[in-house]
C-alpha cells in the first residue's frame, strides 16, 4: 500500500527538514511529512492544495480548487521514510491533510524508521489502530470549532475527544478567529475534561500581521483560563508556504 502525499512547489513529494512551527515542540528541529487527503474541510484551511481539488464543492476562503494530478504523488512506504532518514533529523512530524486516513501505510514507513521520535497532527475525528499507535510518541489534536465551517456531528465526535483526553501523549491545539471561539474550548475542556497544560490556543492567521493582531487579546484570554498559547513560528520565519 502506497502513501499519497502533498507535493512542494517544485511537484515533488513534501518532505522537508524545518523547525516545528506549533504547539508543545515549536522551536524544535524536525522533518516533516506531508500527506494528501482530509476528512474535513476547513475554510479557513492554510493546506488546501491536500484537499481542496477540482470536483470538490466543500466552500473555501480562497475560491481555489487545486489539481489533483499536480497537488498529489504516491510513494511506497519504504522509499518515503528512506526521504525521511536522509533529512538526518531525530524527531518526525507526520502532517496534511488528515494523517490517519493513511494509517496503515503509515505505520509500515516507520517500521523503516525504529529510532525517530514521531508527532502525528490530527484533526482528532479518527482513531489510531494499534500497529501504528504503538510507534507514536506524540499527538498534536486540533479539533475543528464552528468558525472552521464543518458540521459538529463531523469534527467534534464524542467518543474520540473522550480518547484524546485520556491520552497523555496528546495535546489539544484549538484555532480561534474571535473571542467567541474560545468560549466553545472552554465548553468541551468542561465536558472532556482535557489535561491540564495540554491545550493549546492558536491564532488563525498566514501573515505575522493576522498572527499579531490576534495574539494581543488571544493572550488574555490565555492567562484568564489557564490555558497555553501557541505561536506559528513557521509563518515569521518563511511566510504562507510549501515546504516549510
Amino acid at each position: 500500500m502506497n502513501l499519497t502525499l502533498a507535493t512542494d512547489d517544485t511537484g515533488g513529494p513534501e518532505i522537508f527538514a524545518s523547525l516545528q512551527g506549533e504547539g508543545p515542540s515549536a522551536g524544535v528541529p524536525v522533518a516533516f511529512v506531508r500527506l494528501s487527503r482530509c476528512n474535513l474541510a476547513c475554510t479557513w484551511c492554510d493546506t488546501a492544495y491536500t484537499w481542496h481539488f477540482e470536483g470538490d464543492n466543500r466552500p473555501h476562503r480562497d475560491g481555489i480548487a487545486y489539481e489533483r494530478k499536480a497537488n498529489q504523488v504516491t510513494l511506497s512506504p519504504a522509499e518515503t521514510a528512506e526521504r525521511i532518514a536522509a533529512l538526518g533529523q531525530n524527531r518526525l512530524v507526520i502532517t496534511g491533510g488528515e494523517p490517519l486516513l493513511q494509517a496503515g501505510a503509515l505505520a509500515e514507513m516507520l517500521e523503516h524508521l525504529p529510532d525517530i521520535s514521531v508527532e502525528i497532527e490530527t484533526n482528532g475525528t479518527v482513531a489510531s489502530p494499534a500497529r501504528l499507535d504503538i510507534r507514536v510518541d506524540q499527538y498534536n489534536v486540533s479539533p475543528k470549532l464552528s468558525h472552521s465551517g464543518n458540521p459538529a456531528d463531523l469534527a467534534l465526535i464524542p467518543e474520540r475527544l473522550d480518547a484524546w483526553a485520556a491520552d497523555p501523549r496528546a495535546f489539544l491545539k484549538f484555532v480561534v478567529a474571535s473571542p467567541a471561539d474560545v468560549d466553545e474550548v472552554l465548553e468541551l475542556q468542561r465536558r472532556y475534561r482535557f489535561r491540564p497544560g495540554h491545550v493549546y490556543l492558536m491564532a488563525e492567521g498566514t501573515s505575522t500581521a493576522a498572527q499579531r493582531e490576534r495574539q494581543a487579546w488571544l493572550s488574555g484570554l490565555c492567562l484568564k483560563h489557564g490555558f497555553r498559547m501557541s505561536d506559528r513560528l513557521h509563518i515569521h520565519l518563511y511566510g504562507d508556504t510549501r515546504g516549510t
